[in-house]
């Protein structure tokens, strides 16, 4: 009878891991898609976990290609990141295609996706061209997408808005391109300037090749993620913690949030009167995470304001024109949370905060969200030089930043070229062609002017935002206060070990600048950066 039993027991198990291994087998195993990217691309918990499918971002661009070593203070510095005529060559080869030339610039080897586009008018005033674009994957010797350089990528024509749009003047697409082997962007006219950002996959990552047939088919996704990124919501489910409060000058007031696993779905704060335009400097957000500090920054730099109150409408952050500075980032912890409001001004300041809290499954991959600032004044233009944003150690999700600066100039300050090391590599996997470029625009001291995107905006350009727009369309003065930002969804950055990101500082003029970078990312508890709380230079680096 034991026996017997025995071996009922070893039959059920055996016909119980049978059905086990039938039902796994009958479930295809979730692969990269279109379909999976464009929901990835509205899902905020997504970034504030590390990857499940492991990838990093990388990025081919017409960056100056004598810019080898850092050690090299001309060559690394070189401004010449385009090609304008035959003895430029700023992009991978030339290829002879049935009599037809095509200019290779991009050839990735290996399971990715492309996830940003920029391309640049090749003319400020015309956005023109007869130059045509072709997405060879997976060694096809066909394009499965082609078209006209500008109109495929700036929201006019096959890919909708805001998947991709004409930026100030400059063509910027976000919309995902998955491939399971390979990827070649050729152009059929000589290019300008470029840069193609895109996910490497770690080997064996299931991937379903973009077709145009499965992008026919996820027209109703398509629709209802545009429609989304357009529409961005501010969460009101779950647990309302406020707080209203004049703080006097050097005064800080917190609140604690609700204790055990939870996350901020969204963060609000309104203060009383943005007359002094540097209230947004001087009034910091502190927030702690599990008695970790792990956000300390400028509430302009955290909204992406800037210096003063700069209207705009993006998809993790909103600047109200009421003052109302509003934030959707999901910020997850495990036991407990406090938020903390510090004033640093000199007069008196009202603050209302509110914060809503919901419920959070912690797992391996579950991160915290951080953002610090860096302020310095003077940054002086001569030498040419890197100015770094932030430098990470450990594993982590980099998702943004906003870039405030003041020119004591009218010539243009931005032609610096960011440069991006992941994960201790000898040289930076993205490597830029400028500033505007980086926050998707172009053309620097003409587009002097508001604009705003889900994904980035110039909420100020000299005296310009959303209030008050330009209309003298050939102006290049760039004096005064300019403020840049970009925030991530498919092109977050994850790094395992390391993140360096740098900036060039890189004017028309010999003078000294103002720069301040609030910087965004997730990490482990464990994560550290080379940020610190700065009053002081709050106070003077404006």
């Amino acid at each position: 009878m034991k026996n017997k039993s025995g071996k009922m027991y070893q039959l059920s198990s055996l016909f119980l891991m049978a059905i086990l291994m039938l039902s796994a087998c009958a479930q295809p195993p979730k692969e990269v898609s279109i379909e999976s990217l464009l929901t990835e691309m509205i899902d905020r918990e997504a970034v504030a976990r590390f990857p499940e499918k492991d990838f990093r971002l990388k990025q081919e661009s017409s960056y100056n290609r004598a810019s080898v070593n850092p050690e090299d203070t001309v060559g690394w510095f070189i401004n010449k990141d385009f090609n304008s005529n035959e003895k430029d060559s700023n992009f991978i080869r030339i290829e002879d295609n049935n009599g037809q030339q095509e200019w290779v610039l991009m050839d990735h080897q290996g399971a990715g996706a492309i996830v940003r586009t920029w391309m640049p008018f090749r003319n400020a005033k015309n956005p023109g061209t007869n130059s045509i674009i072709k997405f060879y994957l997976d060694g096809s010797p066909e394009p499965v997408l082609e078209g006209n350089m500008m109109g495929l990528l700036d929201g006019t024509g096959l890919i909708p808005f805001p998947l991709a749009h004409k930026s100030l003047r400059s063509a910027v697409s976000f919309f995902p391109i998955p491939y399971a082997k390979s990827c070649k962007i050729t152009v059929t006219e000589r290019p300008f300037f470029y840069q193609f950002t895109f996910r490497e996959y770690a080997e064996g990552t299931a991937i379903k090749t973009f077709t145009l047939e499965d992008f026919n088919q996820a027209q109703g996704q398509i629709k209802q993620v545009c429609e989304t990124l357009l529409a961005p919501v501010n969460t009101e489910e779950g647990k309302h913690v406020k707080l209203h409060e004049s703080l006097a000058p050097e005064e800080e007031k917190s609140v604690a949030l609700p204790q055990g696993t939870s996350a901020v779905r969204s963060l609000s704060l309104k203060l009383g009167s943005y007359t002094d335009s540097l209230v947004m400097r001087s009034v910091v957000l502190q927030m702690e995470f599990d008695g970790q500090q792990t956000v300390w920054c400028p509430v302009g730099d955290f909204f992406g304001s800037g210096i003063g109150l700069n209207p705009y409408q993006g998809w993790y952050r909103t600047v109200g024109e009421d003052g109302t500075l509003s934030c959707r980032w999901v910020m997850p912890y495990q036991e407990s949370a406090k938020v903390t409001v510090l004033n640093l001004g000199e007069e008196s300041v009202d603050v209302q905060l509110k914060a809503v809290v919901g419920d959070w499954e912690w797992d391996e991959n579950s991160m915290y969200f951080n953002a610090a600032w860096r302020g310095q004044y003077p940054v002086p233009t001569r030498p040419y030089s890197d100015w770094n944003y932030v430098t990470l150690k450990g594993r982590g999700v980099y998702v943004g930043d906003a870039l405030t600066i003041m020119n004591p100039v009218e010539k243009w300050w931005g032609e610096g070229d960011e440069k991006i090391w992941v994960d201790g590599e000898d040289f930076p996997s993205i490597f830029g062609t400028g500033t505007e470029d980086y926050y998707a625009y172009s053309w620097g001291g003409m587009s002097t002017d508001f604009y705003e995107h889900p994904f980035h905006a110039q909420p100020r350009s000299h005296k310009y935002n959303k209030l008050n727009r330009k209309t003298a369309i050939g102006e290049k003065n760039t004096l005064g206060y300019s403020t840049e930002t970009r925030t991530r969804a498919l092109d977050v950055m994850p790094f395992g070990s390391s993140l360096k990101l740098d900036m060039e500082v890189w004017s028309w003029t010999d003078c000294d600048m103002a720069y301040g970078v609030g910087v965004y990312w997730y990490g482990d508890a464990t994560t550290t950066s080379n940020r610190v709380p700065d009053p002081e230079g709050v106070l003077t680096s404006h």
